[in-house]
């Protein structure tokens, strides 16, 4: 008998409850024979989150470092979270601590043989399109810089940059320095926080 912990997330509360997760869940533990002993929830939270920004997941990652827990159970893999490296990493740092996980809609159980060999096929997957995805990139850097096209972001012009420091100094709206100068948001913003980090002295 292992001692299990439910993690739940839905991304919004007005049309979603996790209820229906857990109680899936409960029914699974039961029939195996485990003991649940936590149970954590985000309720409208965004699976993109980090686990920084979801409560119930970082709850779940302290209980299994302090060793209270011997698997996870989740209705689905998109219910720890949207990206796949980050479903890596994040169970990478289970089985480190000797926690297994499971996965209701893929009977997905890593504390097994298979299991572990399934997860690990993802993991490798997912590395094999990430260095597909680099390579594109490359490749593409590499025809553009050979076509004669500039890289890299566009330059502001010195004097329109001077003209924006002017006004951030005199607290003119980011909005108005837009209309002003014709310059986006993004290019404002990073000229102040370079002034922030960097503030012009004076002798």
């Amino acid at each position: 008998m292992a001692r299990v912990a439910l993690y739940a997330r839905v991304s919004t509360k007005k049309d979603q409850t996790v209820d229906n997760q857990l109680l899936a869940l409960r029914d699974w533990a039961a029939g195996r024979g485990h003991d649940v002993v936590a149970e954590f929830v985000d309720e409208g939270i965004s699976g993109t989150k980090g686990r920084d920004k979801r409560p119930g997941l970082d709850a779940l990652g302290k209980a299994a470092t302090l060793g209270q827990i011997d698997m996870v159970a989740v209705t689905a893999l998109d219910r720890l979270g949207r990206s796949l490296q980050h479903l890596i990493a994040f169970v990478g740092e289970l089985e480190a601590l000797g926690v297994g996980l499971f996965v209701r809609n893929q009977a997905l159980d890593t504390s097994t043989p298979a299991g572990r060999l399934m997860f690990n096929m993802i993991g490798s997957l997912a590395e094999f399109e990430r260095e597909l995805i680099r390579e594109r990139t490359l490749l593409g850097l590499e025809r553009a810089k050979k076509q004669g096209k500039a890289l890299g972001r566009p330059k502001v012009p010195a004097a329109t940059e001077r003209r924006i420091h002017a006004l951030l100094e005199a607290g003119t709206s980011i909005n108005k320095i837009m209309r002003l100068t014709r310059v986006g948001a993004s290019v404002i913003y990073r000229i102040k926080k370079e002034a922030e980090e960097c503030p012009a002295t004076t002798n």
